[in-house]
């Protein structure tokens, strides 16, 4: 049996994650401009797919798009922070329970432990963390639950980029993973819920205590 080529992404597409991967991994810093005809003469394509692609990112919380100022990387604030964290918080146990209850396979997320220590630098922990708190979501059995997860995914990693640069806070963040994972992997769907409410809010508190300024 014959199988079909994998499609070739679009310019659009290649655009969109080499920008979205520059940011979250602080090649491009929140506030920074993003200019069209740079953008272009960098990635070797016409201003038309960079201004979908920076479109796009404007939509996932990414880039904030301005008349007068044009396309900036978003910055992160306590406000933005609180707000994204927020959603995180009472989504996030919630799918983690799920995906225990539903038995899910869990190496995924095993995987991503072992690849962020690994690391070599912040940018690659950061994209790690980011893939080991999606295995713990993905196999929740509600699809939809799973895609408003994946639309904070890129936000949560921004914030997460910013603050490790001023309090490089992962080593703590990496026991409380094992200790979530530990319990997700033994079948304490409570417990493991529990832990990562912990963490999320742990993290965004000492990031932005409440009444400090942004």
């Amino acid at each position: 049996m014959a199988f079909a080529p994998s499609p070739i992404p679009s310019r659009t597409q290649y655009v969109l994650e080499a920008i979205k991967h520059a940011i979250l991994t602080g090649g491009l810093s929140p506030g920074q401009a993003l200019v069209e005809t740079e953008l272009a003469a960098q990635f070797g394509v016409s201003k038309t797919p960079v201004r979908e692609a920076l479109k796009t990112l404007a939509g996932t919380g990414l880039v904030v798009m301005s008349q007068y100022k044009g396309a900036t990387v978003r910055t992160v604030d306590a406000g933005m922070a609180r707000e994204v964290y927020d959603v995180r918080l009472l989504l996030e146990p919630e799918a983690l329970r799920r995906s225990i209850e539903h038995s899910a396979d869990l190496d995924t997320a095993k995987d991503a432990l072992l690849k962020a220590d690994d690391s070599a630098d912040r940018a690659e922990r950061s994209l790690a963390n980011r893939e080991f708190h999606r295995a713990l979501y993905l196999p929740c059995g509600n699809p939809l639950l799973a895609r408003m997860l994946d639309e904070l995914r890129d936000q949560a990693a921004l914030v997460s980029a910013v603050v490790w640069a001023a309090q490089p806070s992962w080593e703590l963040e990496a026991v409380e993973h094992r200790e979530i994972l530990r319990l997700a992997l033994a079948g304490d769907a409570d417990g493991a819920a529990r832990a990562l409410r912990e963490h999320i809010a742990d993290f965004v508190q000492r990031a932005f205590p409440e009444g400090a300024d942004a």
